[in-house]
């Protein structure tokens, strides 16, 4: 704690000396606009990060091709922080002190956007689009968070309301990451169950970037539930299924917050993805004609030809594509605070099939969650749930 302390002050202290800014407007030139992000590149959550990665620069490099962004190309500095919250805050500190960029885009993560939070808010440099839905970034408002997916407190509404109405379920225990963002989901969670005044039956935690669930599998194993609603990343929660499953939970259904990276959870669960279920924050992008679909996919394809579509690079290719629009509506004398604006003029635009909405009060496009299970190694919409009563 004293160590983040001392960063912020350095940081401040740069910012006072007139190392940060040397102009009204940094990161803009007359060809380009410079943004910056900080992710998980490098280890166990490095899918996460490369994949958001890959779609927002897939977005941003078709924008570019275009050539429509008021006469300038946009240009992306990306740092790894390895789904740490130290790193995140450096990274971030180096981007707008030392890169001195215009905006930041396409976070990985609660605790390390929480972190970093503190030092984009006190040098009011926007950022716009964070793979997290936990509502410490969202309340109270951040005149410059500009959030593109629903909530964490909205996913978990979602699947309460599923588990207790549609298969009447009464046993329902919560397993997550110890750290911010479990428990932003467990706290949501928590909340939903409260409607119904309901309580979890039971509780177990795992430490972040580890593979260690076992304590936590006793504990969830004691409460006999229902449902788990499960807050991590893919492989601990992956491991969590298997061993749960072998431990005799195998009525049991669990649920997991769109964070975990719906494909490789999927992927590492293999023959025990049954009675697993996923809620997203993206629409289903396996047979939908939308037209924000196709050219995600078509971007995807040329720039990444290697990647197979997935929600999580879905996900970097929406946050980009509504930073565009907002830079394109912000016109040519480009101004953060004119950037900000230009994005809360965005009252129900149609990005293709999915419509985002902003005003000076609500810094949150979407609020549309969708529950979704594996089948056939993908993911569609849950409509039969007669197996998983």
């Amino acid at each position: 704690m004293k160590a983040a302390v001392k960063l912020i002050m350095t940081f401040w202290l740069a910012i006072g000396c007139g190392v940060y800014v040397t102009a009204a407007d940094p990161g803009v030139s007359d060809k380009e606009i410079l943004l910056g992000s900080s992710l998980a590149l490098e280890g166990a959550a490095s899918y996460l990060g490369i994949q958001t990665n890959h779609g927002m620069n897939a977005c941003i490099n078709a924008a570019n091709e275009k050539g429509d962004i008021n006469g300038r190309k946009l240009k992306v500095i990306a740092y790894n922080d390895g789904y740490e919250p130290i790193p995140c805050m450096q990274n971030t500190q180096k981007l707008i002190s030392e890169d001195k960029v215009f905006a930041l885009t396409c976070y990985v993560g609660t605790p390390t956007s929480a972190k970093a939070q503190t030092v984009w808010t006190m040098a009011k440099v926007p950022a716009v689009g964070f793979f997290t839905g936990a509502e410490g970034l969202r309340t109270p408002l951040n005149h410059y968070n500009f959030h593109i997916r629903a909530s964490y407190y909205q996913e978990a509404d979602a699947i309460v309301d599923f588990f207790v109405n549609k298969l009447k379920f009464k046993r329902i225990a919560i397993f997550y990451q110890y750290d911010a963002f479990g428990e932003a989901v467990k706290k949501g969670t928590e909340i939903a169950l409260s409607k119904y005044s309901m309580t979890p039956v039971g509780y177990g935690d795992y430490e972040r970037n580890t593979l260690k669930i076992e304590e936590g599998l006793a504990k969830i194993k004691a409460a006999n539930p229902e449902a788990v609603v499960m807050v991590g990343t893919y492989s601990p929660l992956a491991k969590f299924v298997k061993a749960a499953k072998q431990a005799g939970l195998t009525d049991t259904v669990f649920h997991t917050v769109s964070f975990v990276g719906p494909e490789a959870f999927a992927g590492e669960l293999g023959k025990d993805s049954d009675r697993c279920v996923v809620t997203q924050v993206m629409m289903p992008y396996g047979e939908s004609n939308a037209p924000l679909i196709a050219e995600y996919k078509s971007a995807l394809k040329k720039y990444y030809p290697s990647d197979s579509p997935n929600f999580v690079s879905m996900e970097g290719f929406v946050n980009a594509k509504v930073l565009v629009e907002g830079l394109k509506r912000a016109g040519r004398d480009l101004t953060r605070e004119g950037f900000i604006k230009a994005i809360e003029s965005m009252k129900n635009v149609d990005l293709g099939g999915l419509t985002v909405s902003y005003d000076s009060s609500n810094h949150a496009g979407l609020k549309k969650v969708y529950i979704t299970r594996i089948k056939n190694g993908k993911y569609v919409e849950v409509n039969d749930i007669s197996d998983l009563k």
